[in-house]
């Protein structure tokens, strides 16, 4: 029989071990938001910069247009008193020579364009840090699914921008998906940059011709399934069943812990009652496959 102490003792080890998991799985989560903020921060700058460098120009362009137009309402003030006509018609000419009214026509359109669109790559990214950042809570509630890829694509994206295109195919009839916001967001993060690293080793951190990450979503017989594909290195057989493990890894020191995908698996399975699956060919690629249940009857 087993005895009282013994008992005791093994409460001690589960408790210990759960301990020791939720603090790995915070570092973890932590270390990948520090490196997601810097990727964040650098593709803000980038809207922010040629937003910044275009409103200058238009300054510059409407301080020109002023002089133009002050030339004009000289001549306007010569015609009507009968003075000096030559002569401000010789300056209206010499200003519309020096400014070049038609570079400005066809400039200033293109500056006002590229102004909206990066507000609009700034504001796309803000809505994303929103939607993933939200606290969301311990408790499960209905999730978008498609929503929470998207904003990560958005937010992952000076992870994979480099060696790969992402493209998506996700089902717009996907029902909400009872879930932990947060933990899920975090799961697709791992996946992502994990489908980016393969490619990296496969390809080289900066290839010619990148690589794919191919994101699709399907809603089947009560679940929701999604697949993560990416044309990387692949995953020998003989290690396969161990990508899950914690802290086994194949990437270089400083480039994986380990826990990337062991987290994920704990999410999935444990926390949401559902499967992450994987298929690989070496060379070829990988595919992620997650399986969260999206009622009862799943």
């Amino acid at each position: 029989m087993v005895g009282e102490t013994e008992i005791r003792g093994y409460k001690t080890m589960i408790t210990e071990r759960k301990r020791l998991e939720a603090q790995l799985a915070q570092s973890r989560k932590m270390e990948a938001i520090g490196h997601l903020a810097s990727g964040i921060a650098h593709e803000i700058s980038t809207p922010a910069q040629f937003v910044g460098d275009n409103t200058h120009f238009l300054r510059e362009a409407f301080s020109d247009l002023r002089q133009i137009l002050g030339c004009f309402q000289a001549l306007a003030s010569a015609v009507r008193t009968g003075d000096n006509v030559a002569g401000q018609l010789h300056a209206v000419d010499a200003a519309i020579h020096d400014l070049d009214p038609d570079y400005l026509e066809g400039e200033i359109p293109l500056a006002i364009d590229h102004i909206l669109d990066g507000v609009a790559r700034i504001s796309k990214i803000v809505r994303s840090m929103k939607f993933f950042a939200h606290p969301g809570g311990m408790e499960k509630t209905p999730l978008d699914l498609n929503q929470a890829i998207e904003s990560t694509i958005t937010l992952s994206r000076n992870e994979w921008k480099y060696v790969a295109e992402v493209t998506t195919d996700l089902d717009a009839a996907m029902p909400p998906v009872p879930g932990q916001r947060g933990e899920i967001n975090q799961v697709i993060l791992n996946l992502i940059t994990n489908a980016a690293h393969a490619i990296a080793e496969k390809d080289g951190p900066g290839p010619k011709v990148r690589g794919r990450i191919t994101i699709t979503t399907r809603y089947r017989d009560g679940w929701a399934e999604v697949r993560i594909q990416d044309t990387g290195a692949g995953i020998p057989e003989a290690i396969r069943h161990k990508v899950f493990d914690l802290f086994f890894t194949t990437k270089e020191e400083g480039i994986g812990s380990g826990q990337g995908l062991a987290i994920a698996h704990s999410v999935i399975v444990d926390n949401h009652g559902g499967r992450l699956t994987v298929d690989s060919t070496p060379g070829e690629g990988t595919t992620f496959i997650v399986r969260l249940p999206v009622d009862g009857e799943a």
